[in-house]
């Protein structure tokens, strides 16, 4: 069990990954040795998962996640096949960890106060006195 927020688990099960080679340039090593990760977790049918946060979590996943509601995540920096299934299973419990906040609630609009008012119109006469300064000098 890997634990994500005090109240949601997920089961090792529920992880699929599978080892690739890695691109980009790297010599002899990456052209022998599997050290890329592509970690896949299925969000829309995971038992651990409540449904408003596997909501939060479809629309935070954008591209990584496919149009049967896998998540792919693929994981290439480190050099190291460890390195990078720790660094996919991280990415993956933030990704989750970001869902399972709730949302902040919605802006209420307010007016501004006589205050606030009064100190905006003095400051734009004091810009206004600045630039008329500025104009032609009569003689």
């Amino acid at each position: 069990m890997i634990r994500v927020t005090p109240f949601i688990f997920l089961d090792e099960s529920e992880l699929q990954e599978s080892f690739m080679r890695s691109s980009g340039a790297g010599g002899q090593n990456v052209q022998k040795v599997e050290t890329a990760v592509q970690l896949r977790f299925d969000a829309r049918h995971s038992p651990s998962l409540p449904a408003p946060v596997r909501a939060r979590l479809e629309k935070l996943a954008g591209r990584r996640l496919t149009k049967d509601g896998v998540i792919v995540i693929t994981a290439q920096r480190h050099r190291t096949q460890d390195r990078n299934r720790a660094d996919a299973r991280e990415r993956l419990l933030e990704l989750i960890h970001a869902a399972a906040a709730p949302p902040p609630p919605p802006r209420r609009e307010t007016k501004p106060t006589y205050g606030s008012k009064l100190r905006r119109l003095e400051g734009k006469k004091i810009r206004a006195d600045v630039k008329a300064l500025r104009g032609k000098v009569e003689e």
